[in-house]
């Protein structure tokens, strides 16, 4: 991992979360979901992948746990959080309190089977273990559960010098990893056809941001961690990279 990935999902996943206990409850899920997922994306997944009242999720990659304490709070799911940085570990389990395991989603130390559903949100471009990760996704999963992703996809060639540490797959090169994965692609959206975010949540987001800023900004870390997600922010807006939501089922 680079030292930008690094800052973000490990030195500024603690400090996020110490802003959002100081700032209020109402502030958590917003500043847990800062980057990985907004409420209109979750929801469309959540909807999806059916997920019932007291069903297990894996959230594998769960960084400071945000989409999974929505899932609890919108369906009443029992999520389990996977999460490699032990900064965001710690994050996750101040803000929301369920429970978390420090681990790689390639190597996911759970049983096969053993979730009725699993997802993973903005991580497969992180790691060039992809097809490990999808096949440790649908290893988890039981037979018939949904398995839900967020992927940043390349429609043209990513500067080398852009986002060092970021492996994004091409359109095609996604097909080509779930289908060795041995996963059906059930459902499939752009991000770009999702609604609006709410003026509340962005303000709510924006407050939590400002004072990361003001209690933070001088440091390497934080300077890393807002250059990485301005230049993700850039290849957005330009149409490289454009942001998927899939929902697969075991092929």
């Amino acid at each position: 991992m680079t030292d930008a990935m690094e800052a973000e999902f490990d030195t500024v996943a603690e400090w996020t979360a110490q802003v959002a206990a100081d700032l209020g409850p109402e502030y958590h899920l917003p500043a847990g979901c800062r980057g990985s997922g907004s409420p209109a994306a979750l929801d469309w997944l959540i909807e999806r992948m059916a997920l019932a009242p007291d069903a297990t999720l894996l959230d594998s990659g769960a960084g400071v746990g945000g989409p999974a304490a929505y899932a609890a709070q919108s369906g009443a799911v029992r999520p389990v959080l996977v999460e490699p940085e032990t900064g965001a570990c710690r994050a996750a389990r101040k803000l929301f309190g369920f429970p978390v395991v420090c681990a790689l989603g390639s190597a996911l130390p759970m049983t096969d089977a053993s979730f009725d559903a699993a997802w993973s949100l903005g991580v497969l471009c992180t790691t060039t273990d992809q097809l490990a990760l999808l096949m440790e996704l649908r290893r988890v999963v039981r037979p018939g559960g949904r398995i839900g992703l967020l992927v940043f996809v390349a429609h043209r060639e990513v500067p080398s010098n852009a986002l060092e540490g970021n492996h994004f797959p091409t359109p095609g090169g996604l097909r080509e990893l779930l289908a060795g994965a041995s996963l059906h692609v059930e459902h499939w959206l752009g991000t770009a056809a999702l609604p609006p975010i709410a003026d509340t949540w962005n303000r709510r987001v924006e407050a939590v941001e400002s004072v990361l800023g003001e209690r933070h900004g001088h440091t390497e870390a934080w300077q890393l961690a807002e250059r990485q997600s301005s230049r993700i922010g850039q290849l957005l807006g330009n149409g490289t990279l454009t942001g998927e939501l899939l929902v697969l089922r075991h092929a």
